[in-house]
């Protein structure tokens, strides 16, 4: 057992020695969950061990991993790496083949593992442009050189004392892991992160979150290759907590049914749509049950988040709210929310469900954490990201632009001594956000620096606020603010198709082309003015119009981590822009 966690792959050893369990990893199969022990995982990561060596890995080699669904042998090959000296590359599933060709041969990657054969494929297709020598699966109907391949050749042969020795010389302050910004304005850029930039942070998320453990259940489901993903898998191994994982995240809510976790981390996205599908399922209620849903929606979007309950809200949480935690297993202690801005009404709403949510604030360069609120009273305030972890030092510039300094902030980004000397300076990590920090520490964001436009009037304009505010309209899926240089702020937006089809049903309202539809529009309108009534006049969404297709990863208008890819999908509705500005 290590004295001293000090390296990403000292927390299986660490476990085993302090909460070892038999159900440290839980995959559903044929129906059933299927538990791989504490001893089995450290087990299995010793013979994929001997196998890496056995193939040739060295110290320093990038290996690339990419999984459509999470899985523990991700978990298993990601230790085992670690600890021969190799240096992780994770992928997104969702990537083009451009982007799996750019990065595979940016970060050197000699090899690559993927989890289904549609991902075999697509890296098969680039791999001669690249410097990849042999791409491995995790399953064994995709090519002969898998994951059973790689089990029966790690437990032939015995480098034990190889294995040992490359552990005993890796610093903290190796290079771990790299991985690659989503590019919302540009190439991806390969984040260099260490050992010790992520330990630090798992450590101190024990002191965060506040989780009594061991042994509670979470479920895993956000995309491996992000690191808040990364980070929390990470934190459960750390203090012992049984993980599950997801089969879809179109079965996510049936598994969270099934597996009751404590703990849930989240995206925005994916919160509105569930808090989508409450409302949905509350205006199919009538009468009476129709009326006191949506008396406890009001009441929930009124209170305050330290209120103390009276007896309206304990009413509320016996006939409604109590069903709401049922989505969710019952058990939830906590959301915390990350990656995007989350809109204040749905924080309010869920924390007097109690299902509290602390929203953060982090990078991929901070090792997925900068600051967030808190469970303790008066550790949580609306409209901020929380306070400042402890550790790390921040400046707000002249311009508004948050800047960083601490243990867990990267070195600089692969291969790219430029975009290093640009980002870091004196010390000092360049976030590209805006924000300020009030007199008693919360830290609030404004927008990303390069997202914030002037209008030709002289007026700043920042798009991400406006388009959280306007997506509390059940009409809208997806919105993007628009007008730098122009008079006046305008909005290109992509509706939300289940909801308008509900709502044109119940108009008796046949819709034959949504982008023109003149009614829908007219009741978009209705909530963009309601909307418009908390901003400047500068800031109003003066006019908008509807695109013909909803926005995707794998069509180019969102990043892996379903942010705006501004660029693209102001160049992909080229002629709507010209519609609204004329030119």
């Amino acid at each position: 057992m290590p004295q001293n966690l000090t390296r990403l792959f000292d927390l299986p050893d660490y476990q085993l020695g302090h909460t070892p369990q038999d159900k440290a990893f839980n995959t559903k199969i044929d129906g059933h969950w299927v538990a791989l022990s504490s001893q089995a995982y450290a087990d299995q990561i010793a013979v994929i061990s001997n196998a890496l060596i056995e193939i040739g890995i060295q110290v320093g080699d990038k290996i690339a991993l990419v999984t459509d669904i999470n899985r523990v042998e991700w978990h298993v090959l990601d230790m085992a790496l670690l600890q021969v000296g190799a240096v992780s590359v994770p992928l997104y599933a969702t990537l083009s083949s451009k982007d799996y060709e750019f990065i595979l041969n940016h970060s050197d990657s000699k090899l690559c593992f993927v989890s289904n054969p549609d991902l075999f494929e697509k890296v098969q297709a680039v791999q001669k442009q690249t410097q990849v020598v042999s791409i491995f699966s995790f399953d064994q109907t995709v090519t002969d050189t898998n994951w059973a391949f790689l089990m029966t050749l790690g437990k032939q042969t015995d480098h034990r004392g190889e294995v040992a020795a490359r552990k005993a010389s890796i610093s903290p302050k190796q290079l771990a892991t790299i991985v690659y910004t989503s590019g919302t304005t540009g190439v991806p850029k390969g984040v260099m992160i260490t050992h010790d930039e992520l330990i630090h942070t798992v450590k101190l998320c024990k002191d965060l979150l506040n989780l009594e453990g061991p042994y509670l259940r979470m479920v895993s489901y956000l995309p491996i290759s992000h690191v808040f993903e990364r980070l929390v898998m990470y934190y459960y191994q750390y203090l012992g907590f049984e993980i599950y994982f997801a089969e879809s995240l179109e079965k996510l809510v049936d598994n969270l049914q099934e597996v009751k976790p404590a703990f849930l981390p989240i995206v925005p996205r994916l919160l509105e749509k569930i808090f989508d599908k409450i409302i949905e399922k509350g205006n199919e209620l009538s009468g009476i049950k129709k009326a006191l849903f949506f008396w406890a929606v009001r009441l929930a979007e009124g209170r305050e988040l330290d209120q103390k309950k009276g007896w309206k809200h304990r009413l509320a949480d016996t006939l409604i709210y109590s069903k709401w935690r049922a989505i969710f297993g019952g058990e939830l202690q906590c959301f915390v929310s990350g990656s995007a801005p989350l809109q204040e009404r749905l924080i309010r709403v869920f924390t007097a469900a109690g299902l509290p949510i602390y929203e953060g604030y982090g990078m991929t360069e901070s090792s997925g954490v900068i600051s967030l609120n808190g469970y303790k009273k008066g550790a949580s305030r609306l409209k901020t990201v929380g306070k400042i972890i402890p550790g790390l030092e921040v400046q707000i510039a002249e311009d508004g632009e948050i800047l960083v300094k601490g243990p867990n902030i990267f070195k600089g980004y692969y291969k790219d001594p430029v975009q290093t000397a640009e980002a870091i300076k004196d010390g000092f990590f360049h976030t590209g956000d805006i924000g300020e920090i009030c007199e008693d520490g919360f830290l609030s964001i404004t927008d990303r620096k390069k997202a914030i436009f002037k209008t030709s009037g002289g007026k700043y304009v920042a798009p991400a606020m406006i388009e959280n505010i306007m997506k509390q309209s059940p009409f809208i899926e997806q919105i993007m603010v628009i007008g730098e240089g122009y008079k006046m702020p305008a909005a290109l937006i992509q509706v939300n198709e289940a909801y308008v089809a509900d709502w044109a049903k119940k108009q008796q309202h046949p819709i034959t082309d949504v982008p023109t539809d003149i009614k829908l529009i007219a009741e978009i309108q209705k909530d963009i003015d309601v909307h418009n009534e908390g901003l400047g006049k500068w800031e109003q969404i003066k006019t908008f119009e509807i695109t013909p297709d909803a926005w995707t990863i794998e069509a180019g208008h969102l990043t892996p981590t379903l942010k705006l890819r501004r660029k693209e999908i102001k160049e992909k509705y080229r002629a709507l822009f010209v519609k609204i500005y004329g030119e």
